[in-house]
């Protein structure tokens, strides 16, 4: 009874070994795929979709904000681009928001995807570029203003042009409630 109760724990052992090398290994990396005596119980690395390879919560919804995202990429390849009234409730969730010392960067960077987002809707919107003028002037002026950076640090620099768009922005869009109910 003694052996058969070893002879138990070393095989939990030897497959819980297996599962976490299977679980800790990278699929990209040669080398760290599970050995073949642990292959026939989990899935081999070519199965296994790299977490690269996964959609992040930012592509799953307007949960976060992606960092990649940006005025050309408000949707993901293939899609229909956001309706106006997603991206300015997206805009105008950032009303409450500040620049904290702890949350600056986050914030700054999804009041700039926002606004960018929302642009980009402006322009996909089946009632045209031109009905949003002065919401795509206003990011036009702001994209001139930091000349493509998008770092902290030119958002920190701009941060009062930054918000007096998103600002201006959510009270042109308040005037033009068809545009976006």
């Amino acid at each position: 009874m003694f052996g058969s109760t070893v002879r138990g724990a070393a095989l939990t052992a030897v497959v819980l070994a297996g599962f976490a090398v299977s679980c800790a290994a990278d699929p990209a990396t040669p080398g760290t795929a599970p050995s073949a005596s642990s292959a026939s119980s989990t899935p081999s690395a070519a199965s296994t979709p790299s977490a690269s390879s996964l959609p992040d919560a930012s592509e799953a919804g307007r949960a976060a904000p992606s960092a990649s995202r940006g005025p050309s990429s408000s949707a993901l390849p293939g899609t229909a681009p956001e309706k106006v009234r997603d991206a300015f409730a997206g805009l105008q969730a950032t009303l409450d928001g500040s620049c904290t010392p702890a949350e600056c960067a986050y914030f700054l960077g999804r009041v700039y995807d926002e606004l960018h987002g929302l642009d980009a809707a402006m322009k996909a919107d089946p009632k045209g570029p031109g009905h949003f003028p002065e919401p795509i002037a206003l990011v036009a002026k702001l994209d001139a203003e930091l000349g493509g950076d998008r770092s902290f640090k030119n958002l920190k620099e701009h941060q009062t042009l930054l918000i007096g768009t998103r600002d201006k922005i959510n009270t042109w869009m308040q005037g033009h409630p068809d545009d976006y109910r």
